[in-house]
């Protein structure tokens, strides 16, 4: 028998090949790498219990040669924890701001815009200011400039952005209210829910909205259905005959008064519908708050933030209620 194949052979493949799974391979010979420990070591960063290493599904990272309990007072399992990693997700998405960079040596090719502005998550947010954000290259400071007018001893305010309000509990955990650029988002599958089961292009003109960009960003808002949204539901309202035309549809023109008509009336059932399952959630959330005392600060997030979504689809219902009203 030729060596390596035997029984105790194979195991220790087996074994080995078992391990590496979950193991790093060392990259550290790797001339980007080597770059890499020089730039560390020519500014005093130096160590052996960190080398550069491939991970299988995840891609580059660092690997500890050495353990790591040394270096900490308290059990590694809790300082690398879940919800340490979260933390500091937290941390810095919520703090850092955009700031356009060229690439630095031994860094990533990929864009580097993130940077963190120590105090400036102490500014408030208002979707009514205006303000002038930047890093500025002849003070090397990161500036904000308010064009809105202060008085003595008033909060000065800023503006995030113009989010909506999904964005801006996703990013920053509020929710403002009467917020102008809120908005409901209509999903893919709720838009074709009320269109007639008989059409036989409903599969095609799906199509072609996806296509053309058109089947995301659909939303109603506080002055009614959005653009993208009449226009996604005036191209599934196309009659047979009038299926040729679709493309006067993306460009803005009307069909046929039919099709005007048939859109909103879709568009309006989509909205009740919208408005009874935010309705129903409310209800839910109600309920879980009497039951679970531990969640009550991040369900009346929620709860702030569905009502706000209810508030916005009702001012949707008022308007196509008097837009039907209008075009019988």
């Amino acid at each position: 028998m030729k060596k390596g194949r035997g029984r105790t052979s194979r195991r220790r493949r087996r074994k080995l090949r078992r391990s590496s799974e979950s193991r790093g391979v060392n990259e550290s010979c790797k001339p980007e790498f080597i770059e890499l420990q020089r730039w560390l070591k020519d500014r005093k960063f130096e160590g052996a219990n960190l080398v550069p290493a491939s991970f299988p599904g995840t891609g580059r990272g660092l690997m500890s040669t050495a353990p790591l309990q040394p270096l900490f007072s308290e059990a590694v399992e809790g300082v690398f924890s879940y919800s340490a990693f979260l933390w500091a997700w937290g941390t810095v998405n919520t703090r850092a701001v955009y700031l356009a960079r060229g690439r630095r040596p031994c860094f990533s090719a990929e864009p580097d815009t993130c940077a963190l502005a120590p105090y400036l998550d102490l500014l408030n947010h208002s979707p009514a200011v205006q303000v002038d954000a930047a890093f500025n290259e002849g003070t090397r400071c990161y500036e904000i400039r308010t064009g809105s007018r202060w008085g003595p001893r008033e909060e000065v305010l800023i503006c995030y952005g113009p989010h909506d309000n999904q964005r801006l509990l996703l990013e920053y955990g509020f929710v403002p209210p009467r917020n102008p650029h809120a908005c409901v988002h209509v999903a893919q599958d709720v838009l074709v829910q009320y269109l007639p089961a008989a059409d036989k292009q409903t599969g095609r003109k799906s199509s072609i909205l996806e296509d053309h960009g058109f089947t995301e960003n659909l939303t109603f808002g506080w002055d009614g259905p959005s653009w993208r949204l009449l226009t996604a539901l005036k191209l599934l309202c196309l009659r047979a005959e009038e299926f040729p035309r679709w493309k006067k549809v993306l460009l803005g023109e009307t069909v046929s008064d039919a099709n005007e008509k048939t859109s909103l009336d879709v568009a309006q059932k989509i909205c009740r519908h919208l408005i009874e399952e935010t309705d129903a959630v409310l209800q839910k959330v109600s309920r879980m708050k009497a039951k679970e005392t531990a969640l009550v600060t991040q369900l009346t997030l929620v709860e702030t933030l569905r009502t706000e979504e209810l508030k916005v689809l009702q001012a949707s219902a008022d308007i196509l209620h008097r837009l039907l009203a209008a075009s019988a």
